[in-house]
Order: structure tokens, then C-alpha cells, then sequence
């Protein structure tokens, strides 16, 4: 029996010795495969270490009442946060996931501050607008926007972005499709501005951010690194502080970035 193996076992280790085209290619796709997995695995390690859920907005855009809404269900009176709010969030989702959502301030003052400190814990983040304010307040919330898209650490870390246009119980609320074709248009219009910032005099940019979408083509938002998406939610709810929140599309989205 051994005898007859060894012309065998003697082939398999000229092979070995000597390898062919075969026996490489196939070598060079489990190399191929084991450095897929480890970059995988790595990737999705870094994003299991953000466990963070920022609430972005300006003021009065109903982030801290969605907030509230969102950890208990209940209304509650709010007034303007002056430091951060932080709770365990449960998705409602079949591995009933948790997070963490952070209400940071909206106060031109504080907001970046804040960020600044949370940033690099995002796995997602939340950006609330008032959708009856919109119109007037609209460059205002597309100057702190472009702020949050064009940091560095935001950039590299991609995390999911949901624009949750709010107030939507209030008859002169903007649509989310409204709110993004004029949020486009209004960053677009900051890109351009930022870009032509004055440069140093060995010739080098002062400003120092990155540029935001491609260059060349007007800003729309699938030219980011990151998901964006929107969604139309009220806090407060058709019916008042006696009633439910409308906000089952944003629950939706927790559930599926959780």
C-alpha cells in the first residue's frame, strides 16, 4: 500500500518544490481572501467601537424634545441645552441593538465645541432642522452642515447622516424634498465661496478644509463619503402633548444603522 503511494506523495512534492501557474493562482486568491477578511474585520471593528448617535441642529429645531421622544415616548417642556444630554437608546430591530444617542447644544457658541468632543465616537449622526423655520433660517443651518461635512474626522470615519426635517405637524413646514434641493444648492454656494479663500504667499491655501463633493459638478449630497438620508418627523405630533411623536421613519433608520 505505501509502495504504491509513494509515486504519489513524490509528485505532490515536485509540485510543491516547483510550483505551477495552477497551484499559484490558486495560493495568490487565499492570499486575496485572508487580506479581504482582515481588512473587513478591521473595518468593522473600528465601527463597532462608535457606538455614538449624535443630535446635530441649531436652536429650537426640537432636538432635545426628540430626545425625550425617543427614550421614553413621553412630551416634555425643553429649553435651550447649554451642555450635552446622553441616554442608551434600544433599536427596534430583531437584534434589539443598543446606542447611544447624544443631544449636543445648538448654540452657535457651543455646537462646534461639542462636536469637537464627540466626533470621533459617531457611528451615526442625526441632523435636525426646523422645517416651519427652514426658509429663513436656511443659511444658517447649511454654514453649521458644512462645518460637519467637511471635518476631517467626519470625513474619514463616514458615518450614516439622517437629515430629520421636524415640525411637520405645523401646516408651513418645508417638505424633506425642499429642504435638500435648497440645502444642495446653498452648500454648493459655500463650496465656492470657501474655495476661493485668499492663499498664503508661497501660494498655499489658508483655509485648510477639505473640499466638499466633486470638483467640477455642482454639490449634490450622493457625492459624500457617507449615506445621507431624509425623512419628515415631528416630535410633538399631530395631536399635541397628549399624543404619540410621529417619527416611525426615523426609528426605522436607528433600528438600521444600530
Amino acid at each position: 500500500m505505501a509502495g504504491g503511494l509513494e509515486p504519489h506523495l513524490e509528485a505532490l512534492r515536485r509540485e510543491m518544490a516547483a510550483p505551477g501557474p495552477a497551484v499559484l493562482s490558486v495560493l495568490l486568491a487565499l492570499v486575496v481572501v485572508v487580506i479581504t477578511f482582515l481588512i473587513w474585520r478591521f473595518v468593522q471593528g473600528r465601527r463597532s467601537s462608535r457606538k455614538a448617535v449624535l443630535l446635530l441642529g441649531l436652536c429650537d429645531a426640537g432636538k432635545t424634545l426628540l430626545f425625550a421622544r425617543l427614550l421614553t415616548g413621553r412630551y416634555r417642556d425643553t429649553q435651550t441645552s447649554i451642555t450635552d444630554s446622553s441616554a442608551v437608546y434600544r433599536a427596534r430591530n430583531d437584534k434589539g441593538a443598543n446606542v447611544t444617542l447624544i443631544d449636543l447644544p445648538g448654540h452657535e457658541s457651543l455646537r462646534l465645541q461639542f462636536l469637537e468632543r464627540f466626533k470621533a465616537a459617531a457611528r451615526a449622526i442625526v441632523f435636525v432642522v426646523d422645517s416651519v423655520a427652514f426658509q429663513r433660517e436656511v443659511k444658517d443651518v447649511a454654514e453649521f452642515l458644512y462645518q460637519v461635512l467637511v471635518d476631517s474626522t467626519v470625513l474619514k470615519n463616514a458615518p450614516a447622516l439622517l437629515i430629520a426635517c421636524n415640525k411637520q405637524d405645523v401646516t408651513m413646514a418645508k417638505s424633506a424634498k425642499l429642504i435638500q434641493q435648497q440645502l444642495e444648492k446653498e452648500l454648493n454656494t459655500l463650496r465656492v465661496t470657501r474655495s476661493a479663500a485668499p492663499t498664503s504667499l508661497d501660494g498655499s491655501a489658508t483655509g485648510g478644509p477639505a473640499q466638499l463633493g466633486k470638483k467640477g459638478k455642482d454639490f449634490d449630497f450622493s457625492q459624500l463619503p457617507m449615506k445621507v438620508e431624509f425623512v419628515e418627523c415631528s416630535a410633538r405630533g399631530s395631536k399635541g402633548e397628549e399624543g404619540d411623536a410621529d417619527f416611525e421613519n426615523l426609528e426605522k433608520w436607528l433600528a438600521k444603522i444600530a
